[in-house]
């Protein structure tokens, strides 16, 4: 295995690791395989992979992945899952050597990074954490990574996250690439609820949403709010399912969002207004904007 600090290594000596394998995870796989940084996978899903263009059947166990690679992506949903991959039975550090680096793809508290950061570091392993956008389009290399840690450890793995992203956006120490995040999901859901309210002004006001739209297009401050506005005009129906997973992934978020703020001692009036809304804003108990 090399180590996290020895740069010179050629890029395709590192081998990667995916654990998770859903929208994000399964996408970083793809484009892994792609690049031809066949990676190490698992899911709880044992028969995920096999959907997977280019990636390998899955190994038994998540120490396997480890075991196998020299960086690990955790792609999973919150941290208590995040926690278990780390250091349950059989999990990253049961099958770790000193020197591998597990690179967070789950958005978290900025404070479970920090706890995260010490599981793995009790155990040799360096962890930076990596907010990501496009999840759409993982697949094909289409991630914008926002990361964070020590200089080195990045440069060091920026080979492998080259090999499924479009961006890398190194933004400081251990912690700034969840920020980053964070602060991220603050103006797009903010957005999606103002997107919302303005619409439903319009409409009741006898304006029509294409019309709107060709305001906003051709006005500055118009280009964040367009995709929800653009569904609205659409009459796109969003199935029911996909809306609960995103609201609650909104007041995961969200919530990230507000702890942090509230351990630097600012205040996000805006975001603490947005957040009890996000459940109104996805399932339509708002004011219904009508074409």
């Amino acid at each position: 295995m090399t180590n996290a600090g020895d740069t010179s290594a050629p890029e395709t000596s590192l081998r990667a690791g995916v654990v998770g394998l859903g929208m994000i995870g399964g996408g970083v796989a793809v484009s892994l395989a792609r690049s031809g940084r066949i990676p190490t996978v698992y899911d709880v899903r044992p028969d995920i992979a096999a959907s997977l263009d280019g990636v390998p059947d899955q190994v038994g166990t998540i120490a396997e992945v480890a075991r196998e690679s020299d960086v690990v992506f955790v792609a999973v949903v919150s941290a208590d899952q995040a926690r278990e991959v780390i250091s349950g039975a059989d999990g990253i550090a049961a099958g770790a050597r000193p020197g591998l680096v597990v690179v967070l793809l789950s958005t978290v508290s900025v404070g479970a990074v920090r706890e995260l950061a010490a599981l793995c570091a009790d155990s040799g392993i360096e962890l930076l954490d990596a907010g990501v956008t496009g999840g759409n389009a993982a697949a094909k290399n289409g991630l914008t990574v926002m990361i964070g840690g020590p200089d080195k450890t990045v440069e060091h793995v920026r080979p492998v996250l080259e090999d499924f992203a479009k961006l890398v956006v190194h933004c400081g120490d251990l912690g700034t690439g969840m920020v980053t995040k964070l602060a991220r999901n603050v103006v797009t859901y903010g957005t999606w609820a103002v997107v919302r309210e303005g619409a439903a002004i319009a409409a009741a006001g006898g304006v029509s949403l294409d019309r709107l739209l060709s305001v906003l297009q051709q006005t500055e401050g118009g280009a964040a709010p367009l995709t929800m506005l653009q569904v609205h005009a659409a009459g796109i129906k969003v199935p029911q399912d996909y809306l609960e997973r995103v609201e609650a992934l909104a007041q995961k978020d969200l919530a990230a969002a507000q702890e942090f703020a509230g351990g630097v001692g600012i205040e996000l009036p805006i975001t603490n207004v947005v957040k009890p809304q996000m459940g109104d804003v996805y399932h339509g108990r708002l004011p219904e904007p009508r074409a």
